[in-house]
């Protein structure tokens, strides 16, 4: 198991560090480059759109990826969603500017952040379900939650990337080719998850099942729909605020209070920091309390937060900034700490890698797609405090919260020890 969640972790990472250098490029610089014409405001907001679109795709990537983990097993999805994602991501840092090409810029960085997401919508399912089939019971939430650290190195990964360039280079050294340097890296990057991944075991539990959806998705409608919304209601929270704080903020702080890029990382990436190292340990609660408490109780506090996070936020110091984001961050890990072994105990095991994933990544979209895009807007129209994005954040939390509540507690049943017969 802990070569097998090392694994996971590390694939999970990569992937996921190809999605989120998109999102702080997008935040810090994508919008002169490829949207000149437009003003500042709605630079930031088209740049925003290209990376909605990477929502848009990872449910599509869910269910193409899905078909192959429930039909073929879970093993080759990851070599394939790997494949996918690093060459997309390789492919932006090569691409030419509005200034080079023209119209056809935008239109191309739009094609390859739909590639970017259609990966990844397939990366998730396969990571966490060969991990949890793996899984003893009573530790499933615990080694489930490796996959779920990934993203929190990728994040500072890509983040650390783009904080040492934005140190060293001028602004006009990063606007002109500092910026590619990450998506490069991701080339590398894609080629160790290859090689790590190379020897990991097909999962038990798919290698038990005997009778093969014929077409996973259709199944999944038919007879799962209704928890496939419930659980991407559920978990559209927290999108909303991982990329109100990690996408979102960045573009807020820099543009309309002027805090310094260099700044605002730091504070951003010292939160991710806590809530990476926190993961492990609430999952260990997830198994010894249940998944849907823990989920109830991060979603609470986010009905709570999302209104003194903003107005901390607009303090532009860095010391408040950093706990309004650390306390919305503390919310989401109660959540996605164990969703990893939720998700898949929701779904029987045929359908299980479409399942989990169009659920997972439907909820991307809710929650993840459209929250830069609206928290700019709105920010844009209020004052100095952005509390239409507060209250739009508690609104998301709301229904999150009945979503939660609507779905079935799945920890497994404690194995009573029985006392040998006497006589």
């Amino acid at each position: 198991m802990p070569r097998l969640a090392a694994a996971s972790l590390a694939g999970t990472a990569i992937e996921f560090y190809d999605f989120f250098v998109y999102g702080t490029a997008a935040a810090l610089v994508l919008g002169p480059l490829f949207f000149p014409a437009f003003s500042p405001f709605a630079g930031t907001l088209a740049a925003f759109g290209t990376f909605g679109a990477g929502f848009v795709a990872r449910p599509l990537g869910s269910v193409l990826f899905g078909h192959l983990g429930d039909r073929r097993g879970r093993r080759p999805v990851l070599v394939a969603s790997l494949l996918l994602t690093g060459a997309s991501t390789v492919a932006v840092g090569c691409l030419p500017t509005y200034g080079t090409i023209g119209v056809a810029a935008p239109l191309l960085l739009l094609v390859l952040r739909f590639l970017q997401g259609l990966g990844l919508g397939g990366e998730w399912g396969g990571a966490v379900l060969l991990t949890a089939e793996h899984a003893p019971a009573a530790r499933r939430a615990l080694w489930s939650s490796f996959p779920q650290v990934g993203p929190a190195f990728g994040f500072l990964l890509a983040n650390g990337m783009m904080l040492a360039l934005s140190a060293a280079l001028s602004d006009a050294e990063f606007a002109r080719w500092g910026w590619r340097v990450p998506f490069w890296a991701a080339g590398a990057l894609a080629l160790a998850g290859l090689w790590l991944r190379s020897s990991l075991a097909e999962s038990p539990r798919f290698l038990e099942i005997d009778d093969h959806a014929r077409v996973p998705f259709v199944e999944v409608v038919r007879h799962h729909g209704r928890l496939v919304l419930l659980t991407a209601g559920a978990l559209a929270i927290g999108y909303a605020v991982f990329y109100t704080v990690t996408t979102w903020s960045l573009a807020y702080a820099t543009e309309r209070l002027g805090v310094s890029r260099t700044v605002m990382l730091t504070c951003v990436m010292a939160a991710v920091v806590v809530k990476g190292a926190l993961t492990p340990l609430v999952a260990v609660l997830g198994d010894r309390y249940g998944r849907r408490p823990l989920c109830l109780t991060g979603c609470a506090a986010c009905v709570l937060w999302m209104l003194p996070m903003v107005s901390l936020l607009a303090t532009g110091r860095p010391l408040l900034m950093f706990v309004g984001i650390l306390g919305a961050l503390l919310a989401f890990v109660a959540m996605f700490a164990v969703v990893a072994a939720y998700l898949p105990e929701l779904y029987e095991p045929r359908v299980r890698c479409t399942g989990a994933a169009v659920g997972y990544n439907l909820g991307g979209v809710l929650g993840g797609a459209l929250t830069p895009i609206v928290a700019t807007a709105l920010a844009e129209q209020g004052g100095r405090v952005p509390w239409a994005v507060g209250a739009y954040l508690t609104g998301i939390a709301l229904v999150s919260l009945v979503c939660f509540a609507l779905l079935p507690e799945t920890r497994p049943a404690p194995v009573a020890s029985v006392e040998p017969a006497v006589g």
